[in-house]
């Protein structure tokens, strides 16, 4: 612990609406690596249940939900190492241009029409995504000082930025994927990572010293221990990389073997969080909001990345996608979140410093989060039992349900991203940041799991059950709100 913390770069201009310069620079890079993503993520499941005739890979609900878990699970959860990494040894500026790089070239894989190549098009884009994700998250960060109360409306306006990829990608992507040909979507997604990655090399001269250097080691000593750890996951990886190659494995094999993973990661990490030595007081108990965070952020996310697996299913077989006598593609419904977020997103900022000293607490804002998400599967819910004997319902059905999730959503997730920012002692940002995304990999492999069960059970009962999950983790994290806001020693 005894690590000297890293000078946090922060700058007074106000040159891109009101906020720091470099953070447009970072806006567009989240842009682009996001419309690759939710590119990607919008024709995955349907490519992987769609016949062969078609161009799909043929396979079913449960399988293609198992193959989607690992993948998404793995997005997120790599980036506890890549934040460990950029803060040890990269520096946030060089993880953010390496994993993109990485993103663009497993998109490329996706493009090619061979099997082998599109497994290995998802092994790179997961460990891109874990250098990058949470490394521009930090540096937004870095872009504002102690105290700055620009900072939660700065994560929004950058989360505006996200969707607005998210937005475009869906559109572009989906429509070529599925009216021309899937390999062709998945090659604009490739392109799009290319273009954030020009912009953000143009635009670096704008962020100054923000993410440039690791922390520095407090001695030689602790230098060549980080050297051995790294040495020693890398080899790690290699080894269980070579025996997934050399072995005969099934994606439920390896979905289980993710659940143990995911379930010993997070208990050895906030093992070592909450017991470690060298913090002080504050930082202590601010930890321990930490893990509240990630516990109700994982129930938020499980219930909201459904979105490229239920609800695409949803999209897909079970809804009208006929408008004025134009057939749309399921993908360009995974758009609305992203269009709802673009509109609100803005009056969301406006609200938060609206309100002033009287804007609630990153807790209470979880539980609107919550109680919104649970309350768009309750709707759903109500659709599909409309759905039956193969009917198919208005898309309005599943246009109220983002609109009920992207609240949720805008309640939650840039609070949450800057929240860490705040509660993060400056030595181990990036590490923190990585925290806060596995909680989005622990959500998305449970989302998968229920995913799994489309074929299995009575859409109505289906989403019955996860609306109550959702209802009952805001609930239980209303019980919390007052005395977790004590631990967070001034922080809003």
């Amino acid at each position: 612990m005894a690590e000297k913390a890293e000078t946090r770069v922060t700058t007074a201009d106000r040159e891109f609406f009101g906020h720091p310069r470099g953070l447009a620079t970072l806006f567009m890079t989240e842009l682009w690596e996001r419309f690759s993503y939710y590119g990607m993520r919008a024709l995955l499941v349907l490519f992987m249940t769609a016949p062969a005739v078609s161009g799909g890979l043929a396979l079913d609900v449960a399988k293609a939900s198992a193959i989607y878990g690992l993948y998404t699970s793995m997005v997120y959860m790599l980036s506890l190492p890549g934040g460990w990494i950029a803060d040890r040894f990269l520096g946030q500026r060089k993880a953010v241009l390496y994993g993109g790089m990485l993103i663009a070239a497993g998109n490329l894989c996706l493009a090619l029409p061979a099997v082998t190549s599109f497994y290995v098009g998802l092994a790179l884009g997961a460990a891109g995504a874990g250098l990058l994700k949470p490394n521009v998250s930090v540096m937004v960060g870095q872009l504002y000082g102690a105290g700055d109360r620009r900072r939660d409306a700065g994560f929004s306006i950058f989360y505006m930025g996200i969707n607005l990829g998210a937005f475009l990608s869906p559109l572009a992507c989906g429509y070529l994927g599925q009216k021309v040909d899937w390999h062709l979507g998945f090659g604009v997604a490739a392109l799009g990572m290319i273009l954030g990655l020009v912009q953000y090399v143009a635009g670096g001269r704008h962020l100054g010293e923000s993410g440039l250097h690791p922390a520095t080691p407090a001695n030689s000593e602790q230098a060549a221990k980080h050297r051995r750890r790294l040495w020693a996951g890398l080899g790690s990886a290699a080894i269980l990389i070579g025996a997934l190659v050399t072995m005969r494995v099934t994606a439920q094999t390896l979905s289980d073997a993710l659940g143990m993973v995911l379930l010993v990661t997070v208990v050895v990490f906030f093992s070592w969080l909450f017991f470690a030595r060298g913090w002080t007081p504050v930082e202590r108990k601010r930890l321990f909001v930490v893990g509240v965070l990630f516990a109700a952020s994982a129930v938020f996310w499980c219930l909201f990345e459904q979105a490229g697996s239920t609800l695409n299913l949803f999209a897909e077989r079970s809804t009208d996608k006929n408008v004025l006598g134009f057939a749309f593609p399921a993908s360009w419904l995974q758009s609305l979140n992203a269009l709802f977020i673009i509109a609100l997103a803005p009056v969301f900022a406006w609200i938060w410093m609206k309100l002033g000293a009287r804007e609630p607490s990153s807790p209470a804002k979880f539980f609107l989060g919550l109680l919104t998400a649970g309350l768009g599967f309750a709707v759903l819910a109500a659709g599909a039992s409309r759905a039956g004997g193969g009917a198919q319902v208005s898309p309005m059905w599943l246009v109220v349900v983002y609109l009920l999730h992207t609240i949720g959503e805008l309640c939650l997730s840039p609070v949450g991203l800057s929240a860490m920012t705040k509660l993060a002692p400056s030595r181990i940002g990036g590490l923190l940041m990585g925290v806060w995304f596995l909680s989005l990999s622990v959500g998305n492999y449970l989302g998968a799991r229920i995913a799994s069960l489309y074929e299995a059970l009575p859409l109505p009962a289906l989403f019955g059950a996860i609306a109550a999950f959702g209802v009952a983790g805001a609930l239980i994290l209303a019980l919390f709100i007052k005395p977790t806001k004590a631990l967070m020693g001034g922080v809003k």
